[in-house]
């Protein structure tokens, strides 16, 4: 259930098992390989276009990540985070925001702590137990398949911005 999302003004969004399906593919040299679905991205560009702030959190770092955010205009892009919630924290602090404000995406673990804090703490539908049982809402899309686009598309709708961008998000 999407409660209080007319708070909410920013999405933050894990990366590994949220943009991605999770996997970490290794070639020859030091960059890891990376795929994106791309109705996520055409989610983010619209919700962007009509005023919603996406932005990108993670405890890995890596060129295909940075590229991505910088393609989709993802604002904040925090990389390479131990304690993401003190990140967050930082950041909201510099921009105006709190954490009512914020809804969180995230796959396991390491993402409860910001999706507890967080107006609105999202699972992805194939996130780790522990993670998912504490989540305002669960996706019905798994991470790196959509699932970025499914909440992007419900949210923009209750909040009344999918209008804004000139289309909706999902045909």
């Amino acid at each position: 259930m999407l409660n209080q999302v007319d708070t909410i003004r920013v999405v933050l969004l894990d990366v590994d098992g949220v943009l991605t399906a999770g996997g970490l593919g290794y070639g020859t040299g030091t960059d890891e390989h990376k795929v994106f679905h791309a109705r996520d991205g055409h989610a983010i560009k619209l919700a962007i276009a009509a005023g919603l702030r996406v932005g990108v959190v993670s405890g890995r770092d890596g060129d295909a990540i940075m590229r991505r955010a910088r393609e989709l205009g993802c604002d904040p892009v925090l990389l390479g985070i131990g304690d993401k919630v003190a990140v967050v924290q930082q950041w909201l602090d510099q921009v105006g925001l709190d954490w009512p404000q914020v809804a969180f995406v995230g796959d396991d673990l390491p993402d409860l702590s910001c999706v507890k804090k967080a107006g609105l703490g999202v699972a992805v539908a194939d996130a780790a137990h522990g993670l998912a049982r504490h989540a305002d809402h669960v996706t019905r899309v798994a991470g790196g398949c959509g699932a970025v686009a499914d909440l992007l598309t419900d949210l923009c709708r209750l909040q009344g911005r999918a209008s804004q961008a000139g289309a909706t998000l999902h045909g």
